[in-house]
């Protein structure tokens, strides 16, 4: 004899109560493995939106480095450009020099012992400081990048007192040996 579920079990079940309880606990089970089903398949679909945030915020904490790599090389650069001392003329070039590559370096390396030279016979005195830069395109292992200065440069031409420059600079910029270098540089404006 069945007792009927819930109860006390002072009563025993009808036939019909007998007969639906299997397909009761049929369809019980069916709702929870269907319920089980929906929570892995809900689990799952969660991690994967888990990695795919981690990734999106990887690749954007990369990009994020990469920019931050290429201002500094090229402020590094303009601000060796723009502050030289005909004191220091050797310095001055070699600081340039380290932050060249390509087409730049070649134009600078030739060019180094004619601007010792003007340096030395001007006593020309460059100060600077880069007031703005940012970055117009990058990818993987090239960038362009936009610069605006203040300063002053001081000579035997302005009796040795210093009169305001400002320059606007383009670099072009490689990726070498893992360091960003100057591969182009033009005065825009």
């Amino acid at each position: 004899m069945e007792v009927a579920a819930g109860g006390a079990g002072d009563r025993p079940l009808t036939s019909s109560e007998a007969d639906a309880a299997p397909g009761t606990r049929v369809r019980l089970n069916i709702v929870l493995y269907v319920l089980a089903l929906l929570l892995a398949c809900g689990a799952v679909f969660g991690g994967v939106l888990v990695v795919q945030e981690r990734r999106d915020r990887d690749r954007a904490a990369g990009e994020q480095e990469r920019y931050g790599d290429v201002l500094a090389s090229a402020r590094t650069e303009v601000e060796a450009l723009i502050n030289i001392d005909y004191k220091k003329a050797q310095e001055s070039i070699e600081a340039v020099a380290a932050g060249a590559t390509g087409k730049f370096a070649q134009q600078y390396d030739t060019a180094t012992s004619a601007v010792i030279d003007e340096l030395e016979r001007n006593k020309s005195v460059m100060d600077g400081k880069v007031l703005w830069a940012g970055v117009v395109a990058v990818d993987a292992d090239s960038a362009t990048v936009l610069v605006a200065t203040t300063g002053t440069v001081a000579n035997v031409a302005s009796d040795n007192k210093p009169i305001a420059r400002y320059f606007r600079l383009k670099l072009d910029l490689q990726k070498v040996d893992g360091a960003w270098k100057t591969a182009d540089l033009e005065f825009v404006g």
